[in-house]
């Protein structure tokens, strides 16, 4: 479990009168299984919660002893809503035009600032604007809305249709190829890494930029150079 799993459900525990931390993990579990992770957390409702807090007795349509706006205040805490030391990370300030030069790269998170994650089943994709000396974070955007569509990958794809790359760990071939379609280059990096860092080796090429770069930034490429000054010549 993340820590930010971690600390939804105790804050939520904490809004449940009589209900420990680890009573609750273990109910949640009993209803969505393990691991419990964000996005399963973010898909719980009221009447979910109820439920689970009831257990055996739920059938029996038990109501447990726990008043109805504590269960929504627990409810939203489990969704993350006004969860204060949350591990993700702050946004960035951003107006279009601020970065000239600059490209979209959208990284699959699962945790914090992480470039953790795999394409299809990544909790958030964090959305960064990179230029040759600077990168700015500007979105943390959630993918379970994404998930609830009949073809998932392709709702991922259109999630990251304003960027130009995204970074995964892994991705198939049928859902790169919907990401391709949406006008986005996968790149893959097989070991979690820290997101910024990753974008920082990604800085120092574009201002010599290798030929699948270049061809996303619409310039000719670092390896064509010495070509073109000889036809100048």
């Amino acid at each position: 479990m993340t820590r930010e799993a971690a600390l939804r459900i105790a804050l939520a525990a904490r809004e449940l009168s009589g209900v420990s931390a680890a009573g609750l993990v273990t109910a949640l579990a009993g209803k969505l299984d393990l691991p419990l992770t964000e996005t399963k957390l973010a898909g719980v409702t009221v009447t979910d919660l109820r439920e689970i807090l009831a257990g055996d007795h739920a059938d029996e349509n038990c109501h447990v002893g726990v008043a109805g706006d504590k269960l929504k205040a627990a409810v939203r805490l489990l969704w993350g809503e006004g969860v204060s030391g949350s591990e993700l990370p702050p946004l960035d300030a951003y107006n279009d035009g601020d970065m000239p030069g600059s490209i979209r790269v959208a990284c699959a998170s699962n945790s914090g600032e992480a470039l953790d994650g795999h394409f299809g089943s990544c909790e958030r994709f964090l959305i960064y604007q990179v230029a040759p000396a600077e990168l700015r974070l500007l979105a943390v955007r959630p993918t379970l809305a994404a998930d609830h569509d009949e073809d998932r990958n392709a709702s991922r794809a259109r999630l990251i249709a304003d960027c130009q790359v995204v970074y995964v760990q892994s991705i198939g071939g049928p859902a790169a190829a919907k990401v391709v379609r949406a006008g986005v280059h996968p790149v893959k990096i097989p070991r979690p890494a820290a997101a910024r860092e990753t974008l920082v080796r990604l800085q120092q090429t574009l201002t010599r930029p290798p030929p699948w770069l270049a061809k996303i930034m619409g310039v000719k490429a670092a390896s064509l150079e010495k070509f073109a000054v000889a036809e100048e010549l």
